[in-house]
């Protein structure tokens, strides 16, 4: 080939015209003259990729207007055909994205639409479609799609040919459409399936609606949606919600759910498990923190290679405000992919989330040294994601009648060495990059008379680096460079000596490899030289050089995935406890000397001188002290994005069980503050909140395995100042009730509401399965099924609540709407109405000696506990805050301060009675054969300010004790400093770095609103 055609970058018979025309017709005009032709091109002499497995050597590939008309050894090539010789190339199928919003335009931000400063109820959007904005599967990608020159070349340049592309905005975001990445077409011809998939997310988006405002409001509002869409589907007449009809003509395509991390991923598939669907997760590329978990979901997963880039921790106090966790996934999300291929998790490899498209291939490399096998990482960029699209016979592989998309490479796809040079979609070139000649390797160089010398040609293709072997041990750095086919060295025999430069001019031939041209010595005579490269030689140097590389060491996933986590959950042991002074909380007391066995996870025997059963161990507890597990009957640690959904006055379709956040360190320190189960409730910012949750701090399980198994239904309510929005700005002030009058009356209609809707279904259900069949079921509610749990009954209202009169309000409205109020919390005025709460048969769960707060608690004493335990009512002491929850022991300990209850009693406050309160006493609570295993042992008398937990046991698992925490601290500080050293390593290598961020723990509260906004005190 000339030097003008390698000139051109054409090298390797790529001579191909970058415009191609296409036989076919069209639907649309076009202005001018028409230029028809064949579109038939022939590729042969290749090594062929067919799919993910099927290597074909030598092969020939032939394509006909932008379809695969055939690929093999004996393939004919017909006349007209432009055929290119690719000998020494490599093709592979087009990649597939399952995740990209190209083409379409830009969702904007609330707040960049110019929010409205007040609430907004109701959609604001015209037409028969659904109530909340945020559910909008009527949107269409291909109604919103077109061709963009732009993102279609980033996408190319990775080797992707086609992507399936959503409005990533909403709930339900309606379909998705699977489009090539042509820009030579118009968008009705690149569209491959303007329906290929149905998206999801708990995100709201875009949406200016108040509602959802929370993570559980979100999972609320798409359960109650697939509701409505099958009572839409069964009783057409009823309601023309162009929403539903839309979600229920796609409940037949593939269902892609986008999540935030691997917890809402457990929750998503719930939802689909609900609603029997099976979601293809589309996450944040932490799966392998939960990999056993991720698994049992059997869930396909898009895998983004969105890695962290190092953080810079140059400085010691940058680097300390870097949790562990942000340190442990810089280290292992880029193994992520092939830690799922290996436990045989499907996936695709996606550039989703990836800012900076150009670092997916260098992060698709990472992975690939990380573990990923090469057969692995192409079959999730072809074949996987177009069998997840029913589509494997458009794209993924190289097939007759396929869509022509198709890369062509230098070298094998993943080689280190490799160019991308073509990327061929619906078989029009786009033409990536061009191969720079490879000039490295081992020459015998020979320069007029002199004697024979070696010269190595080393470094990069595009950056040689020459040296000349002057003697065994006598080597010189020289410069080679070529332009075209002109080439020059330069080198200096003798280094020390100034003005001996040898200096050689020419031209390389790549057929034969060689150099050669005049040159001239230090001494300025003329000489010819030649350099010819030495194929053995080169080969054996090639070897020697290429070490193999050092195999990637990283840390083991822990569980939970944060500090104090651990690489394997404690399992139940059989445990003798013995010599310590018991606390049971029961009509026993308090026992001296008394030895307590745990095994199973519950407690076996109590007594003296028991002896260790075979395979169980011992520990002494003498001069040390045995209590029940301390229960926190109001909690609000462990709860994912938010505690509140204060956008409607009535929200008991929301279930705090649905955000449990497994990973909060404050399970860790309440277990080290002796805590072992603690009741998960909604806030306060309306009158009927959400259901809540009933946990045990089974630190390292998941969200579903912390659950207490079969414990009953719980739900906040809540009245005074929070409800009726007095504290929340001058802005709020639509949203009713607006005053105490206005609460009582959210409570009449709301189970006015629930009686109806219990006795429409009781008049349903009596109807024999005929007259259903031609009936109308009633719509089914979530919102009231829980009211309607309440009324019989099934479910326990803890009330948030502070002022007397509020306290008889409630009270009397649950007489006369045939409820039952089952705890006050907060209570503060309890004292003044023990009588009616006994009356009621209600509890009572309060602070020990909060008050001055706020308005509504000025008249609060801190003697309330101890005259509402004198008066009968079944008392508790709670927290209400992460901090206080550590110390309940002391907070008990108060009123035998205030009010002079016996040390027996005060224990009580957060053991027993809070387990009745939560119905739960049958099995937790106390020191009795037969219950839970959840004790805990003190170095002290467990009301002083000096005792603290030594052993916390739940379910017989020893969750905390004070030498696993030492030890647990040191491997913090040895694997953080680990971490931060290979940080060090890679920024010296020249990795790029960001800044270090302190990660805020966020606190909840009753009032809190979103995420970190709290209401005023």
């Amino acid at each position: 080939m000339s030097l003008f055609l390698r000139q051109l970058g054409l090298a390797g018979g790529l001579l191909l015209s970058s415009v191609v025309a296409y036989a076919q017709p069209s639907t649309y005009p076009r202005n001018g003259v028409y230029d028809q032709r064949p579109g038939l091109y022939a590729f042969t002499h290749a090594t062929i990729f067919t799919d993910y497995k099927t290597r074909l050597t030598d092969a020939t590939l032939l394509i006909r207007d932008g379809r695969v008309e055939a690929v093999g050894t004996g393939v004919k090539i017909p006349a007209g055909a432009v055929v290119t010789d690719l000998k020494g190339r490599y093709i592979y199928p087009g990649f597939v994205d399952l995740y990209a919003s190209y083409g379409l335009p830009e969702v904007k931000a609330p707040e960049r639409q110019g929010r409205r400063s007040g609430p907004q109820f109701e959609s604001q959007k015209a037409g028969a479609y659904d109530w909340n904005q945020a559910i909008h599967p009527e949107t269409s990608a291909a109604e919103l799609f077109k061709v963009n020159d732009d993102q279609a070349d980033a996408y190319r340049r990775l080797g992707f040919g086609a992507v399936l592309t959503q409005q990533a905005d909403g709930i339900a975001r309606g379909t998705a459409a699977l489009v090539t990445l042509n820009t030579a077409r118009k968008e009705q011809e690149v569209v491959l399936a303007d329906r290929a998939a149905a998206a999801f997310s708990f995100d709201k988006g875009s949406s200016t609606q108040d509602y959802p405002s929370s993570l559980m409001g979100s999972i609320a509002l798409l359960r109650q949606t697939y509701l409505d869409a099958d009572w839409n589907q069964r009783n057409p007449t009823k309601e023309q919600n162009l929403s539903l009809r839309a979600f229920n003509q796609q409940r037949q395509l593939p269902q892609i759910f986008d999540v935030r991390d691997k917890q809402s991923a457990l929750r998503a598939d719930k939802v689909g498990d609900e609603f029997g669907v099976q979601y293809i997760l589309k996450g944040r590329g932490d799966e392998y923190q939960r990999l056993a978990d991720i698994q049992a979901t059997k869930a396909p997963l898009i895998v983004s290679l969105n890695f962290p880039d190092a953080y810079n921790v140059d400085d010691v106090y940058d680097a300390s405000r870097i949790s562990l966790e942000e340190l442990k996934h810089w280290e292992m999300a880029p193994a992520n992919a092939a830690i799922l291929a290996k436990a045989g998790v499907p996936f695709v490899l996606s550039a989703a989330d990836l800012k900076d498209k150009k670092k997916f291939l260098p992060n698709l490399k990472k992975a690939i040294q990380h573990g990923l096998t090469e057969e692995q990482a192409l079959r999730a960029l072809t074949a996987t994601p177009a069998e997840l699209l029913k589509m494997q016979n458009q794209v993924g592989s190289l097939k007759a009648g396929m869509v022509a998309n198709f890369l062509v490479c230098s070298n094998r796809l993943f080689a280190d060495d490799n160019v991308l040079l073509d990327n061929w979609v619906q078989g029009q070139r786009y033409q990536l990059s061009t191969v720079p000649s490879d000039y490295r390797g081992m020459y015998t160089l020979k320069i007029g008379s002199q004697p024979e010398l070696k010269m190595l040609v080393a470094g990069k293709p595009e950056a040689p680096e020459m040296r000349i072997v002057m003697a065994p041990k006598d080597t010189v750095r020289g410069a080679l460079s070529v332009n075209g086919e002109l080439a020059t060295i330069v080198y200096n025999p003798t280094p020390k000596t100034k003005g001996a430069a040898v200096r050689l001019s020419g031209f390389y031939t790549p057929e034969t490899r060689l150099f050669q041209g005049d040159g001239q010595l230090a001494d300025a005579s003329q000489v010819k030289w030649s350099a010819q490269r030495q194929e053995e030689a080169t080969r054996a140097a090639r070897r020697d050089s290429a070490k193999a590389p050092e195999p990637i060491q990283i840390g083991q996933a822990l569980f939970p995935f944060v500090a104090f986590g651990r690489t394997q959950v404690p399992q139940q042991e059989t445990v003798l406890i013995k010599n310590a002074t018991v606390w049971t909380s029961e009509a026993a007391g308090k026992l001296e000397n008394t030895d307590v066995l745990l095994q199973n996870g519950k407690i076996q025997k109590i007594g003296k001188n028991l002896s260790v059963p075979k395979g169980g161990r011992s520990i002494d507890g003498t001069g040390k002290h045995l209590t029940p597990g301390i229960i926190d009957e109001h909690s609000h640690i462990a709860i994912s994005e938010g505690v509140n959904e204060g956008t409607q006055a009535v929200t008991s379709e929301v279930r705090i069980s649905d955000v449990v956040d497994a990973e909060d360190i404050d399970v860790y320190r309440d277990l080290a503050g002796g805590v072992v189960a603690a009741q998960l409730l909604h806030g306060s910012a309306n009158p009927i909140g959400g259901q809540s949750a009933l946990i045990k701090l089974r630190w390292g399980m998941t969200a579903e395995q912390m659950k207490i198994e079969d414990a009953p239904g719980f739900i906040k309510f809540a009245l005074g100042e929070n409800v009726k929005q007095s504290n929340w700005g001058e802005m709020n002030v639509l949203r009713f009730p607006q005053t105490r009058m206005g609460v009582e009356q959210v409570f009449v209609d709301a189970f006015t509401r629930a009686k109806e809707y219990e006795q429409e279904w009781k008049a349903w259900n009596k109807l024999g399965k005929g007259k259903q069949k031609k009936g109308e079921a009633p719509r089914r509610d979530l919102e009231l099924e829980a009211l309607v749990e309440i009324l019989n009954q099934q479910r326990f209202i803890t009330c948030h609540s502070y002022v007397q009169s509020e306290i008889n309000m409630l009270l009397n409205t649950a007489d006369r709407m045939g409820f039952k109020v089952n705890t006050f919390t907060h209570i503060l005025e309890g004292y003044k109405v023990a009588d009616k709460m006994k009356a009621h048969g209600v509890n009572a769960s309060t602070f020990s000696d909060w008050w001055a707060y706020k308005n509504e608690v000025r008249d609060a004493i801190p003697y309330n506990a101890a005259i509402m335990h004198d008066a009968g009512l079944n008392v508790a002491i709670n927290s209400d805050d992460a901090e206080m929850s550590r110390r309940l022991n002391q907070e008990a300990a108060k009123t035998v301060k205030y009010g002079g209850l016996s040390e027996e009693e005060a224990l009580k406050l957060v053991t027993i009675n809070p387990a009745k309160m939560l119905h739960l006493d049958k099995n937790m609570g106390s020191i009795k054969e037969g219950k839970d295993a959840d004790v805990v042992l003190w170095t002290d008398h467990p009301l002083s300010i000096y005792a603290h937990p030594e052993r916390t046991f739940v379910d017989g698992r020893q969750m905390f004790d004070v030498e696993s925490d030492a030890r647990m601290r040191q491997e913090v500080e040895k694997e953080r400093l680990r971490i931060v050293q290979k940080m060090l390593d890679a920024k010296k290598a020249g990795a790029p770095t960001q800044g270090a961020t302190a990660k805020a723990n966020k606190h909840f509260h009753c009032d809190t609103m979103g995420e970190d906004k709290e209401l005023d005190n």
